[in-house]
């Protein structure tokens, strides 16, 4: 399903006396952040004044956010984007969870868990059987966030309860 925001990160502290926060980013890179004018923080928008990275962290300036008593205020909240925001061919795990399953016009259950291995993405999902399936353009056919579907193939050994 389709979401309006994507959770990007989380504020863990500030950095510096002007109101710069330290975001621990949640995307595949910190680079990943740093392309967007925007963001919700707290339930409230902010324009991103400035936006780099530091090691594996962000070091962002928020527009109105001026001392380090502002920028200590925002300290464990969640950083969100909006999906507008963001490039269509994108898909977050966010939005797989709940999605309803096919391989062969037959429904598997719900993609329940999204686990983030080095090599890859494993979909774990639940219904009459619990299936692994690696997140790879092999075995991941078609997504359609828009309908709430993902064909899949599977092969054996994916179901986990398998002998």
């Amino acid at each position: 399903m389709k979401l309006q925001m994507i959770e990007a990160g989380e504020i863990v502290t500030t950095h510096g006396v002007k109101g710069e926060v330290k975001v621990l980013p949640w995307l595949d890179t910190p680079e990943d952040l740093c392309g967007f004018s925007r963001c919700r923080v707290g339930g409230k928008e902010y324009a991103i004044a400035s936006c780099r990275v530091q090691k594996t962290c962000n070091l962002l300036k928020l527009s109105g956010v001026d001392t380090m008593e502002a920028a200590q205020a925002l300290r464990g909240k969640k950083v969100e984007l909006y999906r507008a925001d963001i490039g269509g061919e994108v898909v977050f795990a966010a939005e797989l969870i709940g999605m309803d399953v096919f391989s062969d016009g037959k429904c598997l259950g719900k993609i329940s868990e999204v686990l983030d291995y080095p090599g890859n993405k494993v979909y774990v999902v639940k219904g009459t059987f619990e299936y692994m399936i690696p997140a790879v353009s092999a075995f991941i056919l078609h997504t359609d966030l828009e309908k709430n579907e993902m064909q899949v193939r599977l092969i054996e050994g994916m179901r986990s309860d398998a002998d």
